[in-house]
């Protein structure tokens, strides 16, 4: 009798403990250019990896160095070139790394506003110098990418003094949305979502650029199976409708470095 009670408490014990980790969450942090993907994703991945997820975001480089710091995490869903930085720095497990979307720069207005023309670059140029302001995130991966294109333009002086910069995509399309800036200049998965704000469309051809975005899982991750789950899951066709719902592009090449 003695035994038996030890076998059934053995095994309530190990029960509780694979129920325990079956609810604890795998720990993310995101970049905001896919916050809207994960976001429309996180039922799906949580009952395809049968764990709960708790995720954080901000830009990639504000994750970068909580990463560098020391923050603890599972998996990291940053821009390409910030998981390459981390994997080389010890801080992502360099063979959990995927390509897994990329994402190209966009204008957009106040909801209800009329659209300015953007097909051309020399339209583009017009609508620029023509607005009374405009934003973008000053810590965002496409801000360099702007700044070049206004370069190419010969508008950056021109620019500076209607230029409003705020930390953060979300914090650039309230200005746009409650009247302070008329335009933004950011990426489209960023546009698309914001409440107040609507997409023109995206820079012309010979402007634009794509930034990736990629997913790697922590060296240090106590869930590592579930984390690898994770990945497995976001660099799969399985998320490709979400993508392009959201204004993003599967990776040209999902494969692993």
């Amino acid at each position: 009798m003695a035994m038996k009670k030890r076998s059934l408490g053995l095994a309530l014990l190990l029960t509780a403990v694979q129920l325990a980790a079956q609810n604890t969450p795998v720990h993310v942090l995101a970049s905001n250019g896919v916050r809207a993907v994960i976001e429309d994703l996180q039922k799906q991945a949580e009952q395809t990896i049968k764990r709960p997820l708790q995720i954080e975001y901000d830009t990639s480089s504000v994750v970068k160095k909580r990463i560098e710091d020391g923050a603890a995490f599972d998996v990291a869903i940053l821009t390409s070139d910030v998981i390459d930085d981390l994997a080389k720095a010890a801080k992502i497990d360099p063979g959990s790394r995927m390509d897994i979307a990329r994402c190209g720069i966009g204008v957009g207005v106040r909801a209800g506003a009329a659209k300015p023309d953007i097909k051309t670059s020399a339209a583009l140029k017009k609508a620029l110098l023509g607005s009374k302001s405009i934003t973008y995130a000053e810590n965002g991966a496409s801000r360099k990418y702007i700044l070049q294109m206004f370069d190419k333009f010969g508008i950056t002086d021109a620019m500076k003094a209607k230029t409003v910069s705020e930390q953060g995509s979300e914090r650039s399309n309230a200005r746009v949305a409650d009247g302070s800036a008329e335009m933004i200049l950011t990426l489209v998965s960023e546009i698309l979502p914001a409440p107040g704000v609507q997409l023109v469309g995206s820079l012309p051809n010979d402007v634009q650029h794509y930034v990736g975005f990629a997913v790697g899982t922590s060296k240090n991750s106590k869930n590592t199976d579930a984390a690898k789950a994770l990945t497995k899951f976001l660099s799969s066709p399985a998320v490709e409708g979400t993508l392009k719902a959201k204004g993003m592009q599967a990776a040209p090449a999902r494969v692993s470095r």
